[in-house]
């Protein structure tokens, strides 16, 4: 069983910066893909951008593209996003997650299995 704490999550003012975090425990962190998504209130969830098993890869959705940045630290079974220029548009709760399978970069939430507990971002205008 994969269980994902993400953590970082906080209050920032428009135009500020948050990193998240994303532990994952078990051996097989380095096999595969990881992925943020968020869930803004009353909407549906969103993805947000995923990043290769190596590091090497990266797809993101293009409300975030140029301002946000995922990266991996496997050594630490740790993924990261780092948020920049933040809009109030953002303020939602972001979930990492881990695919089914090791293949690909995935868009789609049914492709993931494994979902951590979420944290809140809140960004005032």
């Amino acid at each position: 069983q994969v269980q994902l704490v993400e953590s970082g999550g906080g209050l920032v003012q428009a135009g500020g910066s948050l990193r998240l975090s994303c532990v994952a425990s078990g051996r097989t962190f380095s096999n595969y893909a990881m992925a943020w998504f968020r869930r803004a209130p009353g909407k549906d969830l969103e993805f947000v951008g995923a990043i290769a098993s190596s590091g090497d890869n990266t797809d993101y959705a293009e409300s975030v593209k140029g301002r946000f940045t995922i990266s991996r630290d496997n050594a630490k079974n740790t993924v990261y996003l780092q948020m920049n220029s933040l809009k109030p548009e953002d303020t939602a709760v972001y979930y990492c997650a881990r695919p089914r399978t090791p293949w690909g970069l995935p868009r789609g939430e049914y492709e993931y299995a494994y979902w951590g507990q979420g944290t809140q971002v809140t960004v005032s205008s």
